[in-house]
């Protein structure tokens, strides 16, 4: 979407800011942020940007060597798992899982950690322990034989990413225009 938005309107600057914390936009004085939808304040506007996703559990063939495959998410208290915290100051991600109605969080141990899901994936890609990581991230990997997805069936969906942003009276032409090229609807027709 922004190679297209950008050649479309090339007086208009995008400055991306990465922090996977909760920031208050307004406090920090951002135009907008992007969250999973379930975590927008009700007093923002938000606009879908993508589909519903889900994680995968993964982990190398070499891994997998020295380490049984896990049937349940029970199974992972055995496993050296590459946790994710999203802030220096904030917890460590509990793994979620659904099943059948039967909701699990799953508290996992390890050797690494990190605030980068991309370090999350190459320590699995390196052998390191199982990663629990974006579906579309890992597709191509479990496709070469790179990594083994494990307990598939127990991985939920979680509600698509949106741009959200505070209800304002004068919004920026430009900002406008940026709302609706990352709206969902736009960019499965583009």
């Amino acid at each position: 979407m922004l190679p297209a938005f950008l050649a479309k309107y090339p007086d208009i600057s995008v400055e991306i800011c990465i922090d996977y914390s909760f920031t208050n936009i307004v406090t920090e004085r951002f135009d907008a942020g992007i969250r999973l939808g379930g975590s927008i304040s009700k007093d923002m506007i938000a606009v879908r940007m993508g589909p519903d996703w889900r994680l995968s559990v993964v982990g190398s063939p070499a891994y997998f060597k020295s380490y049984p495959l896990p049937a349940v998410p029970q199974d992972l208290s055995v496993h050296r798992c590459i946790n994710i915290r999203h802030s220096p100051a904030g917890s460590i991600y509990a793994w979620e899982f659904e099943k059948e109605e039967k909701k699990i969080n799953v508290r996992v141990n390890g050797p690494l950690l990190s605030n980068s899901i991309v370090h999350v994936l190459n320590g699995a890609l390196d052998g390191i322990g199982l990663a629990y990581v974006p579906e579309a991230m890992v597709k191509d990997h479990i496709n070469n034989g790179d990594l083994i997805e494990v307990l598939g069936d127990w991985s939920p969906l979680f509600e698509g990413f949106h741009l959200y942003y505070p209800n304002r009276r004068n919004m920026s032409p430009a900002f406008l225009a940026f709302v609706e090229a990352v709206r969902y609807s736009n960019i499965n027709q583009g």
